[in-house]
């Protein structure tokens, strides 16, 4: 993937409303990366940088080069709020309206469920997994038992009957 994201880089290198960049996570760009929830390597993001959003797409260059084309353009904010429609717009008003605190009060409240929503994945996940591994364990154990019961032996015993 690096070479296709070298040559996304260099292509979007002069442009005035997008940007493709590299971030090392292991050294100096550690910071970043922890605050934009970057766990994995490689981890592609986009969007506002404040809000930024996971990307799911193929890794081939031409991928990439569709989804930035498709992608990487000025959008709804409130740096852009002529590119809104009047629902986002109110709701930029409502937030622009609300004091700092109150703003940050319901931006932690947000955060929150995302982190709870998160937990919870995790959560189930790993019971799912556990009951994955019990349901293996138990069709291994079922499994043997049927072979160890001459199953073998039944099918050795119709194959030279019917020979």
């Amino acid at each position: 993937m690096k070479p296709a994201w070298d040559k996304l880089t260099k292509d979007f290198a002069d442009s005035k409303s997008a940007g493709v960049f590299d971030v090392d996570c292991t050294a100096a760009g550690k910071p970043l990366c922890d605050s934009n929830g970057v766990r994995g390597f490689p981890t592609i993001k986009y969007g506002d940088p404040n809000s930024l959003e996971d990307y799911e797409g193929g890794r081939t260059y031409d991928d990439l080069k569709a989804f930035c084309d498709e992608n990487l353009k000025p959008s709804c904010s409130p740096a852009n709020i002529e590119l809104c429609d009047d629902d986002k717009k109110a709701e930029i008003e409502k937030f622009s309206s609300m004091s700092a605190g109150d703003l940050d009060a319901a931006i932690a409240t947000k955060s929150e469920e995302l982190e709870t929503a998160e937990k919870t994945f995790k959560s189930e996940v790993e019971k799912l997994q556990k009951k994955y591994e019990s349901l293996q364990s138990d069709k291994e154990t079922a499994m043997q038992a049927v072979k160890d019961s001459g199953l073998g032996l039944m099918k050795a015993v119709a194959a030279h009957a019917s020979a």
